[in-house]
């Protein structure tokens, strides 16, 4: 299966991109993860890619689409691959279209999951994370002992991007930026809405659901 993830900040993507690759056994592919990468290996798109990073500005769709192309021609991605944070252009998008071919397109997924503001300012303003070991956690379903990390003993921190007003910014940006990519993939009978207002373990099976794969 081919499958792009959607969804605002705290709508679960990675936790979601996790457990569907077990279960479909595609790798998840996170853009995140591939910029690191390449930036660590210092590869030509890599070092590109990190004279933008550096400066605080957006990496060129070009740069991105090449790293995504680069990843998903891999021997583990050849019967399919999880998509979490890209496209999240129209061009990014349209891009991806020529990468796939006509055939492979045609089996596109794109799981948009469908979350409120309420729930993700939740989620969001309670996250935590270790500054020194990086391990996260959250107060409601995965609290720290007190204020400090059970793996090291520092004592954790809350991000600066995950304080309600700068959570409601992130917000609209989202909306403004990806709506147009809903409107892309809803016109081409790629795309389904889950719901995840709801625990882990029933927003996994609500996508499965909307993926034809319930009860897996």
């Amino acid at each position: 299966m081919y499958l792009i993830l959607l969804g605002a900040p705290g709508a679960g993507k990675g936790t979601q991109a996790v457990e569907l690759s077990k279960i479909l056994k595609v790798p998840h592919i996170s853009t995140g993860d591939i910029f690191r990468d390449n930036i660590k290996a210092k590869t030509e798109l890599g070092v590109i890619a990190d004279s933008y990073i550096s400066k605080g500005k957006l990496v060129p769709d070009d740069v991105t689409t090449n790293m995504v192309d680069d990843r998903i021609s891999q021997e583990d991605c050849k019967n399919g691959f999880i998509l979490d944070g890209f496209p999240r252009t129209i061009a990014q998008a349209e891009a991806l279209e020529k990468i796939l071919g006509k055939t492979k397109s045609k089996l596109l997924k794109v799981l948009n999951i469908v979350i409120s503001e309420d729930v993700v300012l939740r989620r969001l303003s309670q996250r935590r994370i270790c500054p020194n070991c990086k391990r996260s956690y959250h107060l409601e379903f995965d609290p720290p002992h007190g204020d400090i990390c059970y793996s090291c003993g520092a004592k954790v921190v809350q991000r600066p991007d995950d304080v309600p007003d700068v959570i409601k910014q992130r917000l609209i940006t989202y909306n403004e930026s990806t709506k147009p990519l809903i409107d892309f993939y809803r016109s081409k009978g790629s795309l389904v809405n889950v719901q995840s207002e709801n625990d882990i373990d029933e927003s996994l099976q609500n996508s499965l659901y909307a993926l034809g794969l319930k009860g897996i």
